[in-house]
C-alpha cells in the first residue's frame, strides 16, 4: 500500500510485484486538475497534466498484462472563500505555481481578495481518478 499520486505509473513495476491473483487499487491526478487556480496565478498553463487521462492509463495497464476490473472518473468542485486558503494551498501544492510566494503574486492575490471580499468565491475543479486493476493468476 503506498498513499502517492503517481504522475504516470509503472505498469511494469505494478505487475513486477502483485502476486498472481494481486490487486492494484489506488487514486490517480486527472487531466486538467486546479488549472483555474493555476492559470489565474501563471500564464500560459504548461499543459503537461493533460496527459493524465484515465483510458490511456487504463491501455498501459493492459499493455503491462493488467486487467483492470475498475476505473471510475471524478472531476471534483473547489471553492475558495478566503485568499488566504488560497495562498496556503500554493504553498503546500508547489507543483502548481513553483514560484510562488506572497511577495511575488501579492497582486494577483489581492485582485482575488478583492472578488472574495465582494461576495465572490474562487472555483477550481480536481480531476481524480480511481483505478482498480489485477494481476491474472496465470503467466503473461
Amino acid at each position: 500500500m503506498t498513499a502517492r499520486h503517481p504522475v504516470g505509473p509503472d505498469w511494469e513495476e505494478v505487475h513486477r510485484v502483485l502476486a498472481p491473483g494481486g490487486y492494484y487499487f489506488a487514486q490517480h491526478v486527472g487531466p486538467g486538475s486546479a488549472f483555474e487556480l493555476i492559470e489565474h496565478f501563471v500564464s500560459p498553463v504548461p499543459r503537461a497534466g493533460e496527459g493524465r487521462d484515465p483510458q490511456d492509463e487504463r491501455v498501459g495497464a493492459q499493455g503491462a498484462a493488467l486487467v483492470v476490473t475498475d476505473l471510475r472518473a471524478a472531476r471534483c468542485r473547489m471553492d475558495f472563500y478566503d485568499v488566504g486558503a488560497v495562498a496556503w494551498l500554493l504553498r503546500k501544492c508547489v507543483w502548481w505555481v513553483p514560484d510562488f510566494s506572497v511577495e511575488r503574486y501579492r497582486h494577483r492575490l489581492a485582485e482575488l481578495d478583492t472578488r472574495m471580499r465582494d461576495g465572490g468565491t474562487f472555483v477550481a475543479h480536481s480531476t481524480r481518478h480511481l483505478i482498480e486493476a489485477r494481476r491474472p493468476l496465470s503467466p503473461r
